[in-house]
């Protein structure tokens, strides 16, 4: 019996219920520490802001976590606009909180981390309990929420001192939303460690009541003494710790006035690895600032190799090098990050890869070109890599033959002959073609472009694929012959590039010409999806610009990869207080419509580009083959048809 669909079937979420309904779009759900955590960064905000010297978080032992600091303390009058308590607004409304309004230093915080207004609300939400005091303007006020819901109202407790102020928040994490009720307390050792490392002067504290353990952070040296004490016990080489830090002045008319980052370098002879953070919040998966701290590394120490002729003849250095064994703490100040997810993991602001890179390169210069012997031994270390690399990458290369068909002459082949990192574009259009060459890594990117739509391969024989010149072309490039699934790595032994991606519009036909790649693939090259060499590129659907809004706020360029996320970008325009006349939203027809700048920025560079990784495993093969049986077959019209008539209402089409 078919369900009941009509006006009653629609719900609509209110208040606090979307966090209830999906929490893993707000925050990580293996363990409450997110949820603690975001209390733990709005007070690490006030210590940015200058207004908190202490952190106190004390773990309970009926599973509950607290959380004080002495900053401003949240505001307990009436909010302008909801009529309520302004402390109530925080904890019960998803988009509500002190930084959105940064435009000319007007905010609560001109850097945050708590950027989405959603942080200690999803707290409250998830939590069976939570309370909170403030004290400030010389009174101590209390307030008390359950399942998300005020339980008891702002009430005043008495008087203080004029200067004595703060917040404190204890919350109950509700173990239904969460795989453990457990918090891991060497991820919240790290994390206030971190918080003390990154403040000079903070002071952090935990306070375990069931074990009467309680440590404290304190890091007068900051970010040296932290990279100085993970590095004892290093063998070998040790270069000293680097430290640096450059923030954006007035009148610049790319960044934010205050926008830069500080960093602390050594080179070790051991592994590399390292820590980074925006406004303070750790970013565990990198994103952008990560990749400018490397650009900015390389280049300059590329440019101190040139310039002391230390490079031997046939050696080139490459990024990974010289990021080999860096190791590194990075804290960025960034006016409004944009980050991967609510959880902030991963930073994917594009311009935080110029930011960084520009703002580091010429100290770093300076201290190379002062410390010229120290200079020379990290540059020891860079160019062993890169001979071992470059040996290796001969090693790899495959044989040829006399008998190797010549490439097509439409291929731009890329200059590296190390597999694992040179990359194929196959382009839609010539078009977008021209822009990919210009706009790609001459190194290690190669661009072939498809005029049209390839061949319905999927029942060709594969002795006859070649016959037609766009799929030859293909497999030319590619290097490997059509081969049966489960042939194994031998299938690929004379593959050109480590990544094929494929590059088409985001509309239908674009969709179809993905279809017919993956066709190819699947059925006459199924190793390349066995072993994940395919990859489809992500390319934006929507570009907004925003006018300069003042000496704060340079013209900016954001991108959008459909509707989606189009709208809650011009959401958080409007949350920022930005006037409608000065965006401008702008549609891509196809990427040739994009510059070559464009098109490296948003779709090319491994910095800033989103890919789709595709991969099959053999447990799918057989339901992938029935898949593309009824999408490609030539008999199954009628089948297609019945599938149409059955799912084409979930098509979301751009037609």
């Amino acid at each position: 019996m078919a369900s009941r669909y009509d006006e009653q079937s629609i719900r609509v979420l209110k208040g606090l219920e979307p966090v209830k309904e999906r929490p893993g779009m707000y925050t990580r759900t293996d363990t409450p520490l997110h949820v603690i955590q975001e209390v733990i960064d709005n007070a690490a905000d006030e210590a940015l802001a200058g207004a908190a010297k202490t952190i106190t978080v004390t773990l309970h032992g009926d599973k509950s976590v607290s959380v004080g600091d002495d900053g401003r303390g949240i505001p307990v009058g009436p909010h302008p606009e909801e009529k309520i308590p302004t402390v109530e607004v925080v904890f019960t409304r998803l988009h509500a909180g002190g930084k959105f309004d940064k435009k000319s230093g007007g905010a609560a915080y001109a850097f945050s981390g708590g950027l989405h207004g959603v942080g200690v609300s999803v707290t409250n939400a998830l939590s069976r309990r939570l309370e909170v005091k403030v004290q400030r303007d010389g009174a101590a006020w209390a307030m008390a929420f359950e399942d998300g819901f005020v339980k008891e109202k702002l009430k005043k407790l008495g008087s203080v001192a004029p200067k004595q102020t703060g917040t404190w928040v204890r919350a109950w994490p509700d173990p239904k939303y969460f795989d453990t009720d457990r918090i891991r307390r060497p991820e919240l050792e790290h994390l206030l460690r971190a918080k003390a490392v990154l403040l000079p002067g903070l002071t952090t504290k935990l306070v375990d009541e069931p074990s009467g353990d309680t440590l404290e952070w304190r890091y007068e040296g900051g970010m040296e003494g932290y990279l100085k004490e993970s590095l004892a016990g290093e063998d070998g080489f040790t270069s000293p710790v680097i430290v640096g830090q450059s923030y954006v002045g007035e009148g610049d008319t790319t960044f934010a006035t205050g926008e830069g980052a500080a960093w602390a370098l050594a080179w070790t002879e051991g592994a590399n690895g390292g820590e980074s953070y925006v406004n303070l919040i750790p970013t565990p998966e990198g994103g952008t600032h990560e990749s400018g701290l490397k650009a900015g590394v390389f280049e300059s120490l590329r440019e101190f190799c040139l310039h002391h002729e230390l490079l031997s003849r046939g050696v080139t250095l490459q990024s990974e090098d010289v990021w080999k064994n860096l190791r590194f703490v990075l804290s960025v100040r960034l006016l409004d990050p944009q980050f991967q997810g609510q959880t902030k993991g991963r930073l994917n602001s594009r311009d935080a890869v110029k930011l960084v890179a520009t703002r580091l390169k010429d100290p770093l210069d300076a201290w190379l070109n002062q410390h010229v012997d120290v200079g020379r031994k990290i540059a020891e270390l860079a160019i062993q890599a890169a001979v071992a690399r470059q040996k290796a990458g001969k090693a790899a290369e495959k044989r040829r033959g006399s008998g190797v068909a010549v490439l097509p002459g439409k291929l731009t082949d890329c200059e590296s002959g190390e597999i694992s990192r040179n990359e194929l574009f196959i382009v839609e259009g010539d078009s977008a073609g021209g822009s990919a060459r210009q706009g790609r890594d001459r190194h290690t990117q190669a661009i072939l472009p498809l005029r049209g739509k390839i061949l319905n391969t999927f029942e060709v024989d594969p002795t006859q694929i070649y016959a037609n010149n766009e799929v030859h072309d293909i497999a030319v490039a590619l290097g490997i012959e059509p081969h049966a699934p489960g042939a194994g790595d031998s299938a690929l032994a004379g593959l050109r590039y480590g990544k094929v991606i494929i590059m088409a519009d985001a509309d239908v036909d674009g969709s179809h010409i993905q279809t017919l790649l993956l066709a190819l693939f699947f059925r006459h090259f199924p190793a390349l999806l066995e072993r994940g060499h395919v990859h489809v590129a992500q390319p934006p659907l929507y570009c907004i610009k925003v006018e300069s809004q003042g000496k704060n706020r340079p013209e900016r360029r954001l991108y959008a990869l459909d509707e989606a996320e189009r709208d809650a970008l011009l959401e958080k325009l409007a949350d920022e207080k930005v006037r409608e006349s000065a965006i401008t939203v702008g549609r891509f027809k196809g990427l040739g419509e994009m510059n070559p700048e464009e098109l490296r920025e948003t779709t090319m560079s491994p910095d800033t580009r989103r890919l789709l990784p595709l991969v099959i495993d053999g447990g799918a093969f057989a339901e992938a083959r029935e898949t593309f049986t009824l999408l490609m077959g030539k008999g199954e019209a009628a089948s297609r048809r019945s599938w149409m008539e059955a799912k084409g209402n979930l098509v979301e089409a751009d037609v």
